[in-house]
């Protein structure tokens, strides 16, 4: 039997969470089976439990998650991808995934990309959902050699992949963090500031001239507040959570329009080789059994952790 996390209902994950028996997944044309070793956990993960995403009961019980890495076990007809054909035994990470939450998955050969072996499945499983929502940040703020970046959020998931290209794009960076990320930021060549009460006076003094875009991935008024005080074109500051300032002016980003998803998709991968090359600095924040989805969800709802939480069927 195969094993799956579903929501029984729309939720608190605790409440709405639960661990079911099904039969193993078989591979149609155009598909592959995967054995999983490693899931991504995000806070779509949990939006999606407590409906924020949609709350069509028709889809319960609701099948959770959206990446996942681990090596397939069997391929249906016409199992070829852009790099060739898929065999058992590969390694790959999954995602756009449906239903990422369980250790036999069924994907669409679209959303099938080969790991390399100097890849981990943990780092593989955590990549990309993080990896281009950052891509399509620096993308979307046409970050160039010269530029000053202030990244909101830096010590999180997407922030320090989006410092790390923003970096690589020949950009100083600046990014807020709490004091006790301070020496990370630095290890990625970021300059660290605290985020708070004065942080316009603080980006101000450690920044080495003005601003010139602002990646924002918390959403909070102060982020967005300090950056339009900051940068005299709004369009200049793009956002992946602050939903609720589109008025102001500023570049929201989810993946929606044809930009944002050609960005995402060119992004796949080259963000698989820099991490396996180590170009590319990831973090797995901690590990959790599957069982203990709800649990994972729920600590990652209350804290701020840096790097990813990972499922481990």
């Amino acid at each position: 039997m195969a094993h799956r996390i579903v929501a029984t209902r729309y939720g608190p994950p605790a409440e709405a969470l639960e661990l079911v028996q099904t039969e193993p997944p078989l591979p149609g044309p155009g598909h592959a089976i995967v054995e999983t070793k490693a899931i991504g956990v995000n806070p779509a993960d949990a939006k999606t439990v407590r409906g924020e995403m949609g709350g069509d009961h028709s889809r319960l019980p609701l099948p959770i998650g959206f990446e996942a890495a681990g090596v397939i076990s069997a391929v249906g007809d016409g199992a070829v991808t852009p790099d060739g054909m898929l065999s058992v035994g590969d390694r790959v990470i999954v995602y756009r995934a449906q239903g990422a939450y369980t250790d036999r998955l069924a994907a669409d050969l679209t959303s099938v990309h080969r790991i390399p072996d100097e890849l981990d499945f943990e780092q593989a499983a955590g990549l990309l959902l993080v990896g281009v929502t950052a891509a399509d940040t620096v993308r979307t703020a046409h970050v160039e050699s010269g530029d000053v970046v202030l990244v909101h959020g830096g010590s999180g998931a997407v922030g320090v992949i989006a410092i790390q290209l923003a970096r690589a794009s020949g950009a100083t960076v600046l990014a807020t963090a709490s004091a006790r990320n301070h020496d990370h930021l630095r290890s990625l060549g970021a300059i660290p500031v605290t985020y708070g009460d004065g942080l316009l006076d603080r980006v101000r003094d450690a920044a080495p001239g003005p601003i010139t875009s602002v990646i924002d991935t918390t959403g909070t008024d102060e982020a967005i507040d300090t950056s339009l005080e900051l940068v005299d074109n709004p369009g200049k500051i793009v956002s992946i959570a602050a939903f609720g300032r589109a008025s102001d002016g500023i570049v929201l980003v989810n993946g929606s329009t044809p930009s944002s998803r050609r960005h995402r998709a060119e992004a796949v991968e080259p963000l698989i080789a820099s991490a396996a090359d180590g170009s590319l600095v990831t973090e797995v924040a901690k590990t959790f059994p599957l069982a203990d989805a709800a649990v994972a969800l729920t600590e990652l709802e209350i804290g701020h952790p840096r790097g990813k939480f990972i499922l481990v069927p």
